[in-house]
């Protein structure tokens, strides 16, 4: 597991130093509340309107089973009916080589401005920075992605990059930043951002997008939007250049069906995105929409390499929806950028350790409660717990050069503790024992703050919450006293 590939800007070592910061920030934690918490509702409300959403996950999680199994015959088959149609495709297994393919492409054309919708894979190598290398300005032109640009950061969720910022935060960041007073509303504020990115669709020379599905039978690529703005990225520039990762193939049209369901329900909690375009070769006749030139850059970097395990297989079936952010309680409270990736919550939690190396991410996969909430909102049946449980494993056995300081102290204290409670279980008056020290020790810290913050294992409880009040006698004590009630 120790990977090849690289994810750009990546600091998930740095996931114990960031998390805490994010916990403190209540203006974070506020946002991130009222985001997660209103599409998860809206979510909650269009799958519960459906009567055969479990037989559409069933289907979903068959056809992504199928792909990984066959993964090589369907993009042989992609590339063929692609380039049958007049796509250029492409082939990198790095992240270098990718940006190398995309900003020679831009060059061979004299390109000095490049409009970009949403893409998670253009982030993942670190494509903007490329492109700017190479003399030619890169346009967010997705609003989220248009925000966190001008702010200079990074996304924070897959699906609403701008998430960890409120409306306030925009207004001031837009007054700053184009140097003029900003409207208070949020419709104000998106018009000032439609009219600022009006001018960048008219002059760019490529459009650059990701693809939310490839279709091996028609060499087709499909992209979802609610604003408009990738439709307009994949017409109006004279080149197009679609960067997707392998895993997102389809092998038929008609898979659609069953995405397109899933899809937009998870992820924003709609029946359907607004603006569905399926994108099939370049323009035919001078009259018709479309660029003269199409490429699609088909990115691997470490993707192949977990095909090899069944349990590992299994994150490659993720469709970017989002929905596994919303309803995880860690991503909750500390938001995306805590994570050190540009895939964050509990599915960067498993994808991140395994495209950049376990050693890169180590603590990722200790990131979890392991509720499964993941597991039960995920639209193709990814089984997060098993693949986490699975990666804390190989940490384990990779030893000490796989994981970090603070994580090798955490997993010390963690050992003594079981070593604790294993002496603890061997007898019945062990047991007894160890029950009425730790009530001790809790009334103690409660009664007594300093006991808490360096009780030993008490200090990492003590840190972010409350003990609660410890019974008066044990449950042996208690059913002993009420038997003896009745007796009388």
């Amino acid at each position: 597991m120790s990977g090849s590939g690289s994810i750009h800007h990546l600091k998930s070592r740095e996931f114990s130093t960031l998390y805490p910061s994010a916990l403190e920030n209540v203006e974070l934690r506020g946002a991130l509340a009222f985001g997660t918490k209103l599409v998860s509702n809206r979510r909650d409300n269009t799958v519960a309107a459906v009567d055969d959403w479990q037989d559409l996950r069933d289907r979903a999680s068959a056809i992504k089973a199928d792909v990984m199994s066959n993964l090589d015959h369907y993009l042989e088959t992609f590339e063929q009916q692609a380039q049958a149609v007049g796509t250029h495709v492409h082939w990198a297994s790095t992240p270098a080589e990718a940006r190398s393919i995309i900003t020679g492409i831009a060059q061979q054309h004299g390109a000095s401005l490049a409009v970009k919708s949403k893409s998670m894979v253009s982030e993942e190598i670190g494509l903007n920075e490329a492109l700017e290398q190479s003399g030619v300005r890169p346009v967010e032109t997705d609003l989220g992605e248009w925000i966190v640009q001008i702010a200079n950061e990074t996304p924070s969720h897959i699906v609403a990059p701008a998430l960890h910022r409120s409306r306030e935060d925009v207004r001031e960041l837009f007054a700053r930043v184009l140097q003029r007073p900003m409207p208070e509303d949020a419709e104000g504020l998106t018009e000032v951002a439609r009219l600022e990115l009006r001018q960048a669709f008219a002059d760019a020379d490529i459009g650059i997008s990701g693809a939310n599905f490839l279709v091996a039978e028609t060499g087709s690529f499909l992209v979802l939007e609610n604003e408009g703005n990738i439709r307009m990225t994949t017409s109006l520039p004279r080149v197009h250049i679609a960067l997707v990762g392998i895993e997102k193939v389809l092998p038929r049209l008609s898979d659609l069906d069953v995405f397109l369901r899933l899809i937009g329900r998870s992820g924003t909690g709609q029946k359907l995105t607004s603006y569905q375009t399926l994108v099939t070769g370049p323009r035919r006749r001078a009259d018709d929409d479309g660029p003269d030139e199409i490429h699609v850059v088909l990115l691997d970097n470490s993707r192949s390499s977990l095909l090899g395990n069944a349990v590992t297989a299994q994150t490659l079936g993720c469709i970017r929806c989002g929905a596994c952010l919303n309803t995880c309680p860690v991503y909750r409270q500390i938001g995306g950028h805590a994570y050190g990736s540009v895939y964050p919550g509990p599915i960067g939690a498993i994808l991140t350790p395994q495209l950049a190396g376990l050693h890169e991410a180590s603590q990722l996969p200790f990131a979890s409660s392991l509720c499964g909430a993941c597991r039960d909102v995920c639209p193709v049946k990814i089984d997060i717990p098993e693949v986490l449980l699975h990666l804390r494993a190989r940490s384990v056995e990779e030893g000490p050069s796989a994981r970090d300081a603070v994580t090798n102290k955490k997993i010390r204290q963690q050992g003594g503790g079981f070593r604790m409670w294993s002496w603890a279980m061997r007898s019945p008056w062990r047991y007894r024992m160890a029950g009425r020290v730790a009530r001790t020790m809790a009334w103690l810290a409660i009664r007594v703050p300093l006991v808490g913050r360096c009780a030993g294992p008490l200090r990492g409880w003590t840190a972010g919450r409350s003990l609660p009040s410890p019974p008066r006698r044990s449950f042996r004590s208690e059913m002993a006293r009420r038997r003896s009630e009745r007796r009388s």
